[in-house]
């Protein structure tokens, strides 16, 4: 019995040491509509140690921020009823490990459809995965996105 544990613990140790040296590559988006104002508010969380990879600026530096900007419009993309529409950016913050992005965009009215194309980390990091949760007028809807999958549509 002794030895049928020791063997377990062994296999365990590996298996354990395994994960160990795998990163985990992913992004999380909040998004809410806000009916009064009309607008789609999103919220974005970057590793930051992973940004700074992709956009090769330390995340302690006065140009981080303008960076971060520069990169999130060129890699995120959104289309309501089939229109393209203009992400606003409204700041960011670095928290430790964490880059929160803001951005917004506006004269949303009733969303039938909603398309996201979100390349984000996905050209530095090759098992990248990104999730995009939205909330519109008491409906939740999930968007998963990674290499190959890069647009999602849901409907409402």
């Amino acid at each position: 019995m002794k030895k049928i544990l020791q063997i377990l613990s062994i296999l365990t140790i590996f298996v354990m040491l395994s994960f160990a040296s795998q990163d985990f590559y992913s992004s999380m988006t909040k998004v809410d509509y806000i009916d009064g104002s009309k607008t789609l508010k999103f919220t974005t969380k970057l590793n930051t140690s992973h940004i700074s990879d992709a956009i090769k600026i330390n995340p302690n530096t006065a140009q981080f921020e303008a960076e971060v900007k520069k990169y999130v419009n060129n890699n995120m993309d959104v289309y309501v009823n089939g229109g393209a529409k203009k992400l606003t950016f409204t700041g960011s913050q670095v928290k430790g490990e964490t880059v929160w992005v803001y951005f917004e965009t506006g004269g949303i009215g009733d969303i039938s459809t909603l398309r996201i194309k979100n390349t984000i980390l996905l050209g530095t990091f090759p098992k990248q995965f990104n999730l995009v949760n939205i909330a519109y007028r008491g409906k939740q809807k999930t968007m998963n996105f990674m290499r190959g999958k890069e647009t999602n549509e849901v409907s409402f």
